[in-house]
């Protein structure tokens, strides 16, 4: 995949599957991650490049991104300003 303009691909991370006191979290309960691991970068837009690069862990607004599947996989497609930070 290789998306255009300021438009990043991220591959969230799994939920959670228990708590730090070691509850495990249902299916139900499970909340959709906010962190994920950038997969594919655009080139930018308008001339301003890019502040993301692929490798980079990131956190992104919760309803942030268009839910696709991909060979099996889910991604998530967001513009970069989506994006709250870089870890």
């Amino acid at each position: 995949m290789k998306p255009i303009n300021d438009r990043v691909v991220v591959k969230p991370a799994s939920a959670e599957e228990k708590t730090t006191g070691g509850i495990i979290i249902p299916d139900t309960a499970k909340e959709k991650p906010q962190k994920g691991e950038i997969v594919a970068v655009g080139p930018g837009k308008d001339g301003n490049k890019m502040t993301v690069k692929k490798g980079d862990i990131v956190l992104y607004g919760k309803y942030a991104g268009q839910e696709i599947n991909y060979k099996g996989e889910d991604y998530l497609i967001m513009r970069e300003d989506d994006i709250l930070v870089i870890l």
